[in-house]
């Protein structure tokens, strides 16, 4: 990769970063109680993963420090956050394996769905930890296991997963074509990043 290259890549890095630091802060949270989610908390993950598995492990760290310094939110929500490493390396070795994964609707459809799944398992474990822990607020207990972790964490997750990722492409596709970093996700009508 040559300097200019390189430049770029950090560049787009500290942006993805930043924005994922201040998303928790500003963007509005869906309350479904006891649950919540964070609308397009995870779309500089997603983009951080069509460039890169570095950029994308970055990120999602630094997205989970964001939660943590938006000083609004309990430490179960920052770990969720934090599990978001999981599915940000399989997914970024994935489309590094596979530059032309996400060109056909089938690829689209079951990268999306196997990120979300992927995603919804991690936040369940961390949620579950807490619950069996006596660490969760009352609502969890009131509405008991299986609404409140599993229905609400766990498919609530994969649904928010599924709308940051479709948000995420839909950012990507015009972005790629002004951004001339090699990465690892390409559309058919994507110019070769220049090595």
């Amino acid at each position: 990769m040559n300097t200019k290259n390189s430049v770029q890549t950090m560049t787009i890095a500290a942006l993805l970063s930043a924005i994922a630091i201040l998303i928790p802060m500003f963007a509005p949270k869906f309350i479904l109680e006891p649950a919540s989610f964070t609308l397009a908390s995870h779309v500089p993950i997603f983009i951080a993963m069509f460039i890169s598995p570095y950029i994308a492990v970055a990120v999602a760290i630094i997205s989970a420090i964001g939660f943590l310094l938006a000083g609004i939110f309990p430490i179960v929500v920052v770990l969720r956050a934090l599990s978001h490493i999981v599915f940000a390396v399989v997914g970024s070795i994935l489309l590094k394996k596979n530059k032309n994964f996400l060109n056909t609707t089938g690829g689209f459809v079951t990268f999306g769905l196997l990120m979300a799944l992927i995603h919804a398992v991690c936040e369940v474990t961390v949620v579950t930890f807490f619950y069996w822990g006596n660490n969760m607020t009352s609502g969890y207990y009131d509405k008991g296991y299986l609404f409140s972790v599993i229905l609400l964490v766990g498919v609530g997750t994969i649904i928010h997963s599924m709308i940051d990722f479709t948000i995420a492409f839909a950012v990507w596709k015009p972005l790629q074509k002004v951004v001339s970093i090699p990465a690892s996700v390409r559309t058919s009508k994507q110019r070769e990043a220049r090595y």
